[in-house]
């Protein structure tokens, strides 16, 4: 889909690079800039005390892609990158305004030689404001400061940790997405322009029905435990022989006869205390109890039955072991499978689009300046020595 478009990365971790792997997925050529050391996320498993060769976290945002060494502290090599800039469609870079303006490199400086460029500027809190300099990862400006991390929380519960890179792949998409919009605009009127978004943008936009709710309320309800569920019928619910699933009676119908008769309980239909949302909600905790006990008293494929007899809206709570091996999770596409040169294959997930053209085939994420010399020879540079 996107052949002929090159993207120049300059950014490391998760959410740039993360953007860009959608874009090398979509078939643009991706030229990854790299510190001498490597991106960091190179070391993923070494920073949890792990000595693993393998890193698929790393292969998963970074497959498909070039990579060259560049030392931008050194003037021969800031001067590649202005070089490839000056090649490229697209610029995507977490790096800071005044590095990139050290470097001869910001959006000003480039669109005076590259106005049709499209530079994409990613950081953790936004380009202003008192906190716009401070470093952000998803855990701290997606998910701590956005209100997710509130919103996930049960009234009287302590936090929860964002789980790795789930803040970053989301912010990744929207960041793609800006990228696919004005590459539109550029082919329409030839303008090149600035994207700008963060971490903490993305994370109120992820949250953003229940900002609507505050912002037009003045107030938003606490997440509550099981028993004090707003809606009762609304929850989760766990077999007898182990296994989470939550339901989602739907708008606009009352479901609660198909929940008594799931259970096999069609004596409480017409109970006064369970026969109207209001009365639900007021005895929330019985009714949780009167599901719990028939929900428990069966195995899941009993209660799957059962729901799908009914036809409610359920779905078995899958820890990601299960997610890999479930039928529909593959059905549907979620995997790819990376070939080496050696025809080797990797299993990676797979990015969350597919199109009707086939795309290019994938290939595994590059060494650490696999591409540097070839690149530097595209430029004329060829006797030009890479970063030590």
């Amino acid at each position: 889909m996107l052949q002929g478009i090159r993207v120049v990365e300059l950014a490391t971790y998760v959410a740039g690079p993360g953007a860009c792997g959608l874009l090398a997925d979509w078939g643009a050529e991706v030229i990854k800039i790299e510190a001498p050391g490597g991106d960091p996320f190179r070391g993923f498993y070494a920073s949890v005390g792990r000595d693993d060769v393998e890193n698929r976290v790393f292969e998963n945002d970074n497959r498909g892609k070039r990579s060259i060494v560049l030392n931008l502290a050194q003037p021969d090599d800031a001067e590649v990158l202005r070089r490839l800039l000056a090649t490229a469609d697209v610029f995507v870079t977490n790096t800071r305004p005044q590095s990139l303006e050290r470097l001869g490199i910001s959006w000003e400086q480039i669109r005076a030689i590259k106005p049709d460029l499209i530079f994409a500027n990613f950081t953790g809190y936004g380009p202003v404001g008192e906190d716009a300099d401070k470093p952000g990862f998803d855990i701290t400006a997606f998910w701590a400061r956005s209100g997710l991390c509130s919103l996930g929380t049960v009234k009287g519960g302590d936090p929860a940790q964002l789980r790795t890179g789930i803040g970053d792949h989301m912010s990744a998409m929207g960041l793609a997405a800006g990228i696919m919009a004005a590459l539109f605009h550029r082919e329409r009127t030839g303008e090149g322009q600035k994207i700008e978004t963060s971490l903490l943008r993305m994370g109120v936009y992820a949250g953003s029905s229940e900002h609507a709710v505050q912002l037009q309320m003045g107030k938003l309800a606490s997440t509550k435990s099981r028993p004090e569920a707003i809606n009762p019928l609304n929850n989760f619910f766990r077999t007898a022989d182990g296994q989470w699933f939550v339901a989602v009676p739907r708008q606009g119908a009352d479901d609660w006869p198909r929940f008594a008769r799931a259970i096999g309980r069609e004596d409480v239909i017409d109970d006064p205390r369970f026969n109207s949302i209001r009365q639900r909600r007021a005895n929330g905790a019985e009714v949780v109890a009167l599901l719990d006990a028939g929900f428990g008293a069966m195995t899941w494929d009993e209660a799957r039955a059962a729901l799908t007899r009914e036809k409610l809206v359920y779905s078995p709570v899958l820890s990601v072991g299960q997610a890999t091996k479930d039928p529909q999770v593959l059905a549907a596409g979620c995997y790819v499978d990376v070939p080496d040169e050696a025809g080797e294959t990797m299993r990676l997930p797979a990015t969350p689009i597919d199109f009707g053209a086939a795309l290019p085939p994938r290939r595994r994420a590059p060494a650490l300046d696999a591409d540097g010399a070839a690149i530097r020879a595209d430029l004329g540079l060829a006797s030009v020595a890479g970063a030590a």
